[in-house]
């Protein structure tokens, strides 16, 4: 449905995922504590065979997601982002990050990838909904997420785990566009003018 592409958003780019990432992922993957704020347990299959995995999904992307690594501006890749569950018949997707680099947190790179993501996924498709779910004691990322536009809809409850539903509506992020790319226009104005000193 949509082509990775490499996406500018303020702070960071936004590339197709690449073989050389699976090292990284197999890493935030295990780490206990990012697993924990995604929701998950700990991977502890061994890193080739996750390898393989990893190199069969690029081969055979799914039509109904967008996965994405997240770089900073030297080319450090920090996390991931990704559109999925992609239902063109209702309109809607889901979306979902981590910036598994913690050197990267409480410093606006999620924000600029996330609102990176959201424009991009409203301009290349038609679809009018995005929501995620986000563990109700998470407050970072509800914050991060509403400041993108997110609102939240309900508390659910999935693997004895209460998180909260949040969405953004295409209407609400074209209203409010300008707004929400402010800081990535900023960062990216500054990055300019840093160069050419």
């Amino acid at each position: 449905m949509m082509k990775p592409e490499i996406i500018r958003a303020g702070k960071v780019v936004l590339r197709p995922k690449r073989f050389e990432d699976a090292e990284d992922d197999y890493a935030w993957r295990c780490d206990a504590e990012l697993a924990e704020l995604d929701a998950a347990t700990p991977l502890m299959q061994p890193f080739r065979q996750f390898q393989r995995y990893y190199e069969d999904d690029l081969k055979r992307p799914s039509p109904w997601s967008l996965r994405l690594a997240i770089d900073d501006l030297d080319g450090k890749h920090i996390g991931n982002v990704m559109c999925y569950d992609i239902n063109a018949h209702f309109g809607e997707a889901e979306l979902g990050i981590m910036i598994g680099n913690r050197d990267y947190w409480n410093k606006s790179f999620g924000y600029h990838a996330m609102a990176g993501l959201i424009d991009h996924v409203f301009a290349a498709t038609d679809l009018k909904r995005l929501y995620l779910h986000t563990l109700d004691w998470n407050i970072r990322a509800q914050n991060s997420f509403r400041r993108c536009g997110f609102r939240s809809v309900r508390t659910v409850r999935r693997n004895g785990r209460d998180l909260i539903l949040m969405e953004l509506t295409r209407d609400f992020w074209l209203e409010n566009r300008e707004e929400k790319l402010l800081p990535l226009r900023q960062a990216e104005s500054l990055t300019r003018r840093r160069q050419h000193v």
